[in-house]
């Protein structure tokens, strides 16, 4: 669209202004800020990936995860161990990626500011004659006028002459404005049409590498699910009943109950069998009457109940 390019819509009405040619600088300036933000952007997601990588790897490989398991579960957690490993890996790839993505981009902004200050150069310099030849424009106008004031007073008809060669050198200095005007106006043109395609291209550029690096976290998704699949097939072959069948064909330790306990009183050395989940009832032995001693102690403390003691003693 003729609306949208450079080249028609920031030129200005006065000769000395570069209000159009600033506002096209300034915005390309932007540009290239932008891009060297997104090159950063990239540069510290890259440090990220690459330190969840590593610690993710240091995770997989030295941090034990059910290592005392058996059987089909135990194959499932090797196989959580090795997907886990091999994610971390993804995201270490990754960062190696974002960092090669980052090194695209300032290639890009280097190449760009090259292209622009030449293009600056060349037209600064044809401002630069513009000024220059507008700058004679006026010493020779000037020239004109006190001249013509002093070939009046001194003589007319030299005046005449020198006026008529003044007006010449005066039209001579227009011209040449004026060419330096058309030289100027044309690099001008060819310096919007240079803006217009870089941005054009960094627009582009900048574009393709954010659809590129959304593309990137977007596959390595796609490949952390895949590999989280092999885990979930693992887990889907998981057997609780075998798993317990083996633990207890590898771990177990016998299948004799321990021999009830023997119930032997004291008093009667005879064994019996005490129910199991019952506890023995007394079985003692009945007694005749206590004998009594012959003589009691002369303590008038001392009781029966004492005597009785010394007999069981």
């Amino acid at each position: 669209m003729t609306g949208a390019l450079f080249r028609a819509n920031f030129w200005s009405s006065d000769i000395l202004s570069t209000a159009g040619y600033d506002c096209i600088i300034q915005h390309l300036n932007n540009g290239r800020k932008n891009c060297k933000e997104f090159e950063d952007f990239l540069k510290e997601r890259a440090s990220i990936e690459e330190k969840y990588g590593k610690d993710l790897l240091n995770l997989s490989r030295k941090k034990p995860c059910g290592q005392s398991e058996i059987n089909t579960l135990k194959r499932a957690l090797e196989v959580f161990k090795q997907q886990i490993d091999s994610v971390a890996q993804c995201h270490i790839q990754l960062a190696q990626t974002l960092r090669e993505e980052a090194r695209k981009m300032e290639e890009f902004r280097e190449k760009q500011k090259l292209q622009r200050k030449k293009a600056k150069k060349s037209y600064e310099q044809k401002c630069r004659d513009k000024d220059e030849a507008e700058q004679a424009v006026h010493r020779s106008a000037n020239l004109v006028n006190v001249k013509q004031q002093e070939k009046l007073f001194v003589k007319l008809a030299t005046a005449k002459t020198a006026v008529e060669d003044s007006d010449k050198t005066y039209m001579m200095q227009i011209n040449t404005l004026d060419k330096v005007r058309e030289d100027w106006q044309s690099e001008h043109i060819k310096a919007c049409e240079i803006f217009e395609a870089q941005e054009c291209e960094r627009i582009n550029f900048f574009r393709n590498a954010l659809w590129l690096h959304l593309n990137q976290l977007s596959q390595q998704c796609v490949t952390s699910d895949d590999m989280y699949e092999e885990v979930r097939k693992s887990l889907e072959a998981c057997s609780i009943e075998k798993d317990i069948a083996y633990f207890v064909s590898h771990r177990k330790t016998g299948q004799t109950p321990p021999a009830p306990i023997m119930y032997e009183n004291f008093y009667c050395p005879q064994k019996n069998t005490a129910p199991q989940g019952k506890a023995p009832g007394p079985n003692l032995a009945r007694r005749g009457p206590l004998p009594v001693p012959k003589t009691l102690p002369d303590d008038p403390d001392y009781s029966l109940v004492d005597n009785y003691s010394l007999i069981y003693q």
